[in-house]
């Protein structure tokens, strides 16, 4: 069974923060609030916790994921982009943006976009989430929440608890989460190519 944090949206708990990241650390995969939609996420290394997001979501190995990033200073580890790329993200975030950039070699090959090279890349506008990223010291692997032959993302944490009970280590829950996909844009060939349309305004990268 999974646990079940009540965590403040704006205020959250550190004593929560800190068993949510232990159970990262050892291992555990968790569904959290960001700034767009709820997300599955787990620690970078956590192979296992990828294969469990692929058998709850039904992914094949195209899949982008996501790295979870609290700052640049952590999106800079495991991405390279030139300046006019740096600069076009860093005046949209944080925010509901994802960003396919040309990983470094040190991400896992079993994490990034096996013929691309490429990998996710997301600073949220989400104090739960920015709590959880500094405790951790690291990125998270995250996948949207969103189950198979649905339209739509999970948007409240008692729901996700009551769905996926056996197939998480733990849930934190603040509150409705609106159920908007991220915007998508892709700079691994350079220029930016907007793929999904979503929460973070688009308009800047057509």
């Amino acid at each position: 069974m999974a646990r079940y944090f009540d965590i403040h949206p704006e205020n959250p708990q550190r004593r929560a923060v800190d068993q949510v990241a232990a159970i990262l650390r050892s291992g555990g995969l968790i569904a959290y609030p960001t700034d767009s939609c709820y997300a599955l996420g787990a620690q970078l290394n956590n192979k296992d916790a990828l294969d469990r997001i692929r058998s709850i979501r039904h992914l094949d190995d195209r899949h982008h994921f996501t790295l979870m990033c609290r700052d640049f200073a952590q999106l800079g580890r495991f991405v390279t982009m030139d300046n006019d790329v740096f600069r076009a993200i860093k005046a949209a975030t944080p925010g509901s943006y994802t960003f396919i950039l040309p990983a470094v070699k040190e991400v896992p090959r079993w994490l990034s976009q096996p013929k691309k090279k490429t990998v996710g890349v997301r600073i949220p506008d989400s104090l739960v989430v920015g709590a959880l990223l500094e405790e951790l010291g690291e990125p998270m692997i995250s996948s949207t929440l969103l189950l198979p032959g649905e339209e739509d993302p999970l948007t409240e944490g008692w729901d996700i608890k009551e769905r996926l009970d056996h197939q998480l280590d733990a849930v934190l829950d603040a509150g409705f989460c609106p159920p908007d996909l991220t915007t998508v844009v892709d700079f691994s060939s350079g220029g930016p190519e907007v793929l999904r349309r979503g929460a973070g305004d688009p308009s800047r990268f057509e």
